[in-house]
């Protein structure tokens, strides 16, 4: 079976396959057994730090006489073992290398030498998949294709240390997503790995930790479990407490963190418990501190802002915790400036991290600054924090560009900083051109950005409608992502609260009566109660009613007809029964609703319904039948509203 590097074979490539090569290779075909022996430990020998040489070998066809080799009945344990050795070294090579080795079928090779009763064997194996599954161009679902193996492998942890660490780093780098979570769980992931946290092996329990973070990540069934695990008597949560105090490994202080904050966010530890407020958060502060490498900072950073995103009073605390917000503000200084770097490499690993810190740090103050106001005014005033913001909107990294969207976003929720902060900046112009071309995740948050500063007393409101901001939005009700038609709809409805006229004629003549329409049978309910929100804010102020009724009036009188008729909760009703009460303000509009006798049947049906809202609603629309004066007895709007992140 051929077996080759996926690259095109260059000139160049194979004048370099020297003739020490070929005869590595050629040993392997030896019939005396002894000799195939030593060509495999001479080639371990020849390969170990030397990819230009793993290349050759497998360019050279290596690959498959190995593995040949490790699955050949008569072949020693001691030989299939060598192989092994050197198929894991080959792995430690470049990603080429490792597709050379998917390529070759390796891993079930590998799977079949764990049944083997042979500790050195099964080890050799174990630590080659290890290589293999670390490597990102290995498909984790690879490891989940054959039933058999995840149960194998939790009977081979208790075989050795050298097991334990190379299986629990290999269910960790293939723990993706809660399908893998639940296999795991199912075959009794959490019960076998608990107590290897006590083991003496440092790697042990690192190893052990990492998966627990991963199988806790998102998943309320697995951290509900782990949170009544004892191991020597001990609960699990009190284990990760004492393996993030200031004398362990930062790594296991970030990775007992990390399983902490899982928990936590997966309802398994309460926001207020003392493992949370007293020594989970402060470790992840103490890792944003300039002390730490970079990559902690970053991890640190990315793991507290999630810790802290929902939990106002986390947030409070975070905040004034060891002048962390102050503190983030260096994670912008990154690279520093080249004249003072001496050290090439140094300059290379800041430039590697850069973008990582930045977009650490707005995640970070965007969960800081999602609840309270007095922590949006320290954020901003932070040194030239709206400059890096605007500035992060344009990086050339798209996950840069999402955590500055998500940043401005998060501060946008203040109607002082809209009104101060926001247009001294100009802040909407870069957004504008943010919606202009950007992936859904970024549309995604910049849309919901857009609706709060389009609200009525934002002074961005008026240039975004000058700069063609409607016909964006109306292009956003036709997506097929559900979150960017809601946003759309979201951003126009408070477009229209206390609109002019022209404002509302050209939101109803971009967006078009059948697409308006369309939405109103949406199957996602936020876009419904959005689009019945817009039609409350377009049917305001009597000659705006009239004037709107008079060219779409039959449309509207059908749709909401079919509203009231159809399954809807209370609140979809309420709404609707509220577009009535408007549309019974008007002079000549009102008229549609008295000649139209099964709308006034069901208005009359509302008024003895058992929910009072409804009641409510109902009598509002008899009411304004029935009032002739100039000013309305009842009209109602719906008000510009927030979007939260």
């Amino acid at each position: 079976m051929a077996c080759l590097l996926e690259t095109p074979i260059r000139m160049s490539v194979l004048s370099e396959v020297t003739a020490s090569s070929r005869h590595y290779v050629d040993r392997l075909f030896d019939p005396d057994p002894q000799k195939v022996l030593q060509g495999v430990i001479d080639m371990k020998n020849a390969v170990i730090g030397n990819n230009k040489q793993k290349a050759n070998l497998i360019v050279l066809g290596a690959v498959p006489r190995l593995l040949y080799l490790l699955q050949q009945e008569t072949s020693s344990t001691e030989l299939k073992t060598e192989c092994a050795v050197v198929l894991g070294s080959l792995a430690m090579g470049t990603e080429n290398n490792v597709k050379s080795l998917l390529d070759c079928h390796i891993i079930p090779a590998l799977l079949q030498g764990l049944l083997s009763p042979d500790l050195k064997f099964i080890e050799a194996c174990l630590r080659c998949l290890r290589t293999i599954f670390t490597s990102p161009v290995t498909p984790e679902e690879l490891l989940y294709t054959d039933a058999t193996v995840i149960p194998h492998l939790m009977a081979l942890l208790s075989r050795s240390r050298y097991t334990q660490e190379y299986i629990c780093q290999i269910f960790s780098h293939c723990c993706k997503g809660p399908d893998h979570q639940t296999i795991l769980f199912n075959h009794g992931a959490v019960q076998n790995i608990a107590h290897l946290l006590t083991s003496v092996s440092y790697k042990v329990r690192m190893q052990a930790l990492k998966c627990f973070s991963v199988l806790a990540f998102e998943n309320p069934q697995v951290s509900m479990t782990l949170v009544n695990v004892l191991v020597d008597g001990e609960l699990l949560p009190q284990i990760f407490v004492k393996m993030l105090q200031r004398d362990k490994p930062i790594e296991m202080q970030l990775t007992s963190a990390k399983c902490l904050t899982y928990m936590c966010r997966a309802g398994a530890i309460r926001t207020d418990d003392n493992c949370i407020v007293l020594k989970t958060l402060p470790c992840l502060v103490r890792m944003c501190s300039k002390e730490r490498l970079l990559e902690e900072r970053v991890e640190g950073a990315e793991t507290l802002a999630y810790l802290i995103e929902p939990d106002v009073e986390l947030q409070r605390i975070a905040s004034i915790t060891d002048h962390l917000i102050a503190m983030l503000a260096d994670y912008f200084k990154y690279p520093s400036s080249v004249s003072a770097i001496t050290d090439i490499k140094r300059l290379d690993h800041d430039l590697k991290h850069a973008h990582e810190l930045r977009q650490a740090a707005f995640k970070l103050y965007a969960s800081l600054g999602a609840n309270d106001e007095d922590i949006r005014k320290k954020i901003i005033e932070t040194e030239n924090m709206m400059d890096r913001i605007v500035t992060g909107l344009s990086e050339s990294s798209v996950k840069v560009r999402l955590a500055a969207v998500r940043c401005l976003h998060s501060l946008s929720r203040s109607v002082q900083q809209l009104r101060t902060s926001f247009q001294d900046h100009a802040v909407w112009k870069p957004l504008m051109k943010v919606l202009q071309n950007a992936p859904d995740e970024i549309l995604v948050v910049a849309s919901s950005m857009l609706c709060n500063l389009l609200l009525e007393f934002s002074p961005s409101k008026e240039p975004i409608l000058e700069s063609g901001a409607v016909e964006l939005l109306c292009g956003l009700t036709q997506s097929e992502n559900p979150a960017l038609r809601v946003n759309g709809i979201w951003a126009l409805m408070n477009m229209a609260f206390q609109a002019e006229q022209k404002i509302k004629a050209d939101i109803l003549r971009s967006l078009s009566t059948e697409q308006l329409f369309r939405l109103l049978s949406d199957s996602d309910l936020n876009v419904l109660m959005k689009t019945l929100g817009l039609l409350r804010n377009l049917l305001s102020t009597r000659p705006h009613i009239d004037k709107i009724m008079s060219t779409h009036g039959k449309q509207i009188m059908q749709a909401v007809t079919l509203i009231l008729e159809g399954e809807h909760n209370i609140e979809v009703k309420e709404q609707t029964l509220c577009i009535l009460a408007n549309i019974a303000d008007g002079t000549t509009a009102k008229e549609l609703i008295m000649t139209n006798d099964d709308i006034l049947q069901k208005i009359k049906y509302y008024m003895g319904h058992s929910h009072v809202k409804l009641q409510l609603a109902a009598m509002f629309c008899i009411s304004n039948l029935v009032w002739n004066d100039e000013e309305a007895l009842f009209q109602s709007t719906e008000r510009g509203d927030w979007r939260r992140p």
